[in-house]
């Protein structure tokens, strides 16, 4: 049976990368007039609001002003179609999102980042054809800095439609680009979980949970692995974190339950 689709949250974690700043070219005397003819200048402000890591709605329609008054003075700036693609799809605005990637990608057909961008929109969209052919192109440029995201996304739909070994193969080379992806040792362990390799499956979330301690979940898969693989000391010691530190009722319930079965074994 076919896993889960990947969610929307999910996929933005995946999706949105740094949206870089670029130089102005407006200086000098009645430079505050001439920037705001400035496309780039349009484009630095959009990009700020949309960096923001707790934008809200409204960030996010000043974003998209932005980009838009960019756009407006250059269409054919092909970063300022990327980057509206980004705050529509941060919107949940998938159409939207979808045409101004498109439209990046008909003015710059090799922007990679991009490719991989209309990627997570059309999975979102739940068209998993249309975004396994996007990561695929954005995988064909070898320069392509971000190559373990367009790899990660093609782990997770070969996961989802039961595919392990491919997806394990995915993911390793997501990893080997990027060793510090807590998502894809996440992905990875639960690959092996799935194939029923307990003692993989425990490293990779335990790799996962030393990168990112502070998560309660990871370390609750790390407890439920080690009550699998018999190692009772250190499950308990993860579940009893989980237990003190986790403000989740539905994480500290599965913990609870984890150690009433230690204690009974």
């Amino acid at each position: 049976m076919p896993k889960e689709k990947q969610s929307v949250p999910a996929a933005a974690c995946a999706l949105v990368l740094g949206i870089c700043l670029l130089a102005s070219c407006a200086s000098g005397p009645g430079a505050g007039k001439s920037e705001e003819k400035d496309p780039r200048r349009q484009y630095n402000l959009g990009s700020i609001y949309l960096n923001n890591l707790a934008a809200d709605d409204a960030s996010l329609n000043k974003a998209i002003s932005h980009f838009q008054k960019a756009l407006a003075l250059d269409p054919k700036f092909y970063l300022a179609h990327n980057a509206l693609g980004l705050a529509h799809f941060m919107k949940q605005d998938f159409p939207a999102a979808a045409a101004a990637l498109e439209k990046c990608l008909q003015i710059n057909p090799a922007f990679a980042e991009a490719r991989n961008n209309l990627g997570n929109v059309h999975l979102a969209r739940g068209f998993m054809g249309r975004a396994e052919e996007e990561f695929k192109k954005a995988l064909m440029d070898e320069t392509y800095a971000s190559r373990h995201l367009p790899l990660f996304s093609l782990a997770k739909l070969a996961f989802q439609q039961d595919k392990n070994d491919e997806a394990l193969d995915y993911v390793d080379r997501a990893l080997r680009h990027d060793p510090r992806m807590i998502m894809g040792h996440l992905l990875r362990g639960e690959i092996l979980e799935s194939a029923e390799d307990y003692e993989e499956a425990l490293t990779s979330y335990e790799r996962a949970s030393r990168l990112m301690p502070e998560d309660m979940s990871l370390r609750l898969r790390v407890g439920l692995m080690c009550l699998q693989t018999g190692r009772f000391d250190r499950a308990r010691e993860n579940l009893q974190a989980v237990m003190e530190k986790s403000d989740d009722p539905e994480l500290r319930k599965k913990a609870f339950e984890a150690l009433a079965t230690l204690k009974a074994s």
